[in-house]
C-alpha cells in the first residue's frame, strides 16, 4: 500500500495502543457494580505502536521492563505533537481519550492541536459490513488482518512479566498499525469530512483534499442551498472534491429563493 500514498506535507500518524485491564475484587461474573474501594490496580498502557503514513519505520514502546509509563508517554507525546492528523480505529472513544487521560495523570501538557480520523466511524457511516472490527474490515478488503493470539491469556502473561508474552504483545500491536494503514488508505476516498491536506503545503495548484494528488478530473458541479462549485474526482485515490470559489454571480445568488424552515 505504500506505493499508493502520496508525498504529503501533512504529517499523518497511524496509531494504536494496548492497555491492561482494571484489577478489582468482584462478587460474581454478571453486571458487577464495582466500587472504588474494590479496585486493586487501575488500568494502564501496555504498549503503543505508531507510524507515519507512507513511511517504513514503526515506532513503539512498552512498559515491560520498568513499567515506566512516564517514559512511554513522553515518547508518544513527541509523536503526537509532531502530527497534523492521526488515524485510529475507534480512536475517538478509546485510543485518544485513553492517551489523554494518562497525560493528565502524569501532568504532561497537551500536545499541539491535531485533526483526528476514526476509521471505525468511517466504516459504520458508509458501509453495512458484517463486522466493523479492524480484523474483519482488513480481511474483507483483502489484507492480512490482525495477528492471532491466545486471547486474554496474552494480557495476563504480560501482567505476570512473561517476556514471550510481552514480545508477542508488541508484535500484535505493530501488526494492528500496519493493517490500519492499509484500511485507511483503502477507505480514504469515502471520507467526506477528511481534513484538507492541501492546507499543509505551499503549492498553488489544486490538489485532492484527501490524498494530495494532483491528477484531478473536473466532472460537473457541487451545489449547496445558494452556491455552485466546480466538482472533481481525484484520479489517484478516487475521492471527490470541489473548488472553493462559488460559480454563481452576486446577482444570481441575490435572486435565489429559499425554503422556509418550520
Amino acid at each position: 500500500m505504500l506505493k499508493e500514498v502520496m508525498d504529503l506535507e501533512a504529517r499523518i500518524g497511524i496509531i494504536d495502543i494496548e492497555t491492561k485491564p482494571v484489577t478489582a475484587y468482584v462478587w460474581g461474573l454478571w453486571k458487577q457494580n464495582v466500587g472504588l474501594n474494590q479496585i486493586v490496580e487501575d488500568w494502564g498502557i501496555l504498549t503503543y505502536s505508531f507510524k507515519w503514513l507512507g513511511e517504513e519505520e514503526v515506532y513503539w514502546d512498552s512498559t515491560e521492563n520498568d513499567e515506566d509509563e512516564g517514559r512511554l508517554l513522553t515518547g508518544l507525546w513527541a509523536l503526537l505533537d509532531e502530527a497534523d492528523i492521526v488515524v485510529a480505529h475507534n480512536g475517538d472513544r478509546f485510543d485518544v481519550p485513553k492517551i489523554n487521560a494518562k497525560l493528565l495523570e502524569y501532568d504532561i501538557e497537551p500536545y499541539s492541536p491535531l485533526k483526528k480520523i476514526d476509521t471505525l466511524k468511517v466504516v459504520k457511516s458508509n458501509f453495512n459490513l458484517t463486522s466493523n472490527k479492524l480484523d474483519y474490515v482488513s480481511q474483507y478488503l483483502g489484507f492480512e488482518g490482525k495477528m492471532e493470539h491466545e486471547g486474554f491469556a496474552l494480557w495476563q502473561g504480560c501482567m505476570d512479566g512473561d517476556p514471550d508474552c510481552w514480545s508477542r504483545m508488541v508484535e500484535y500491536n505493530i501488526q494492528d498499525v500496519l493493517e490500519l494503514e492499509n484500511v485507511y488508505v483503502k477507505i480514504r476516498p469515502w471520507i467526506t469530512n477528511h481534513p484538507n491536506v492541501g492546507l499543509y503545503d505551499d503549492k498553488d495548484n489544486t490538489v485532492c483534499p484527501k490524498c494530495g494528488g494532483t491528477h484531478i478530473h473536473f466532472r460537473g458541479y457541487a451545489y449547496t442551498g445558494v452556491s455552485k462549485f466546480r466538482r472533481f474526482q481525484c484520479q489517484e485515490c478516487g475521492g471527490w472534491g470541489r473548488l472553493a470559489v462559488n460559480e454563481l454571480s452576486k446577482e444570481k445568488r441575490g435572486g435565489l429563493a429559499r425554503n422556509v424552515a418550520k
